[in-house]
């Protein structure tokens, strides 16, 4: 789940593509997972919107800190969301005290895949889940 799945209507979101990753089995993609997973793949999404533009800025260093706070807006707005959306279904999620650990894990496996994806694809996107994944090892100190 990321935003290249998304789309914007007059008044809604339309989700698109929900089938999985084609190279894992139908079989194991249709296992039940923590919806915590969805919700780690739309956080990287924002990680590689903002990122991705700095990559291909003149002045990178010049925009990080906007590109930094649209991505700190934007996972805040969507996780607050989320949850909020979520408190009516209390049992699709970890307890609170539980379910941030479970989505740092998430979030540190998801990476550690895209990390495998940019050096076997786009090693000039190596930065990006490289700075993921050290952001979530500092979070963890």
């Amino acid at each position: 789940y990321h935003l290249g799945q998304v789309l914007r209507s007059a008044d809604d979101y339309i989700i698109v593509d929900i089938e999985g990753h084609p190279k894992i089995k139908i079989k194991e993609r249709r296992q039940k997972q923590s919806p915590l997973r969805d919700v780690a793949g739309m956080l990287r999404s924002f990680s590689y919107a903002a990122n991705s533009a700095l990559l291909s800025h003149k002045e990178p260093e010049r925009v990080a800190p906007f590109a930094r706070a649209w991505e700190h807006a934007a996972v805040s707005a969507f996780l607050s969301a989320y949850y909020e959306t979520a408190s009516a279904h209390p049992e699709l999620l970890p307890r609170p005290e539980q379910r941030q650990a479970l989505l740092q894990l998430l979030l540190l496996e998801k990476s550690l895949y895209e990390l495998l994806y940019e050096l076997n694809n786009r090693p000039s996107w190596l930065p990006i889940p490289l700075d993921g994944i050290l952001s979530l090892l500092q979070e963890a100190v």
